[in-house]
């Protein structure tokens, strides 16, 4: 009784979505060493898996190739990494054709657990810095307006202090009929003489 051709298709709902065993990577390496990795679908039945053939075509591009480059990624990898994503965004397959070895589904996993949390915290930690340079800043700044505002002050109360004196001075003198001591200028003692022109009889005491 001949035997019943394989199906080529995979039915979604019954297929397995579990995890990979160790079984199944060995039979879908066999399948692929076969007739190579291509016509998905085809591997997919050969290997009698229950695996759809996207599911086995991820399994051997991101997991069983020979070439393929898991874990330990370098710095110089993660600078071209932050690089890349800079410049092409979220395209991973494009990033991982420039980082031999590598798989678009391992560098978009590693971007969103590790390098998303570390960016955001450099990010925290310049607006932190960048709040604590303003804060110094404008602390200086109080301080020199604060030098220059008491600077000012102290001048204006000299000032003011020395019209008070000039207006003492001259108060004193306008009272009491005296002559002005603090005037650098000559004295002028004409008054002395018109004393001097007084009648005698004022000295007259008999």
């Amino acid at each position: 009784m001949p035997m019943a051709p394989i199906s080529s298709k995979c039915n979604k709902k019954e297929a397995n979505r579990g995890a990979w065993t160790p079984e199944e990577d060995q039979k879908l390496a066999q399948v692929i060493e076969m007739h190579g990795p291509k016509k998905w679908t085809f591997v997919a039945a050969k290997t009698g898996l229950n695996r759809c053939g996207k599911s086995c075509r991820l399994r051997w591009m991101n997991y069983l190739r020979p070439n393929i480059k898991r874990g330990n990624i370098s710095d110089q990898e993660e600078d071209l990494i932050l690089r890349l994503h800079k410049l092409l965004g979220n395209r991973w397959s494009l990033i991982a054709g420039r980082l031999p070895g590598r798989t678009d589904n391992e560098i978009k996993n590693y971007w969103n657990s590790h390098l998303c949390k570390k960016i955001k915290q450099n990010q925290k930690q310049s607006r932190g810095d960048s709040k604590s340079m303003t804060k110094e800043l404008k602390l200086d700044i109080s301080k020199v307006v604060g030098m220059d505002t008491t600077e000012n002050q102290s001048k204006d109360q000299g000032t003011s202090n020395a019209d008070d004196q000039e207006s003492s001075k001259s108060k004193f003198v306008e009272n009491y009929g005296f002559f002005d001591c603090y005037n650098e200028e000559p004295l002028d003692l004409d008054w002395m003489d018109r004393f001097f022109e007084l009648d005698e009889s004022w000295f007259n005491f008999a």
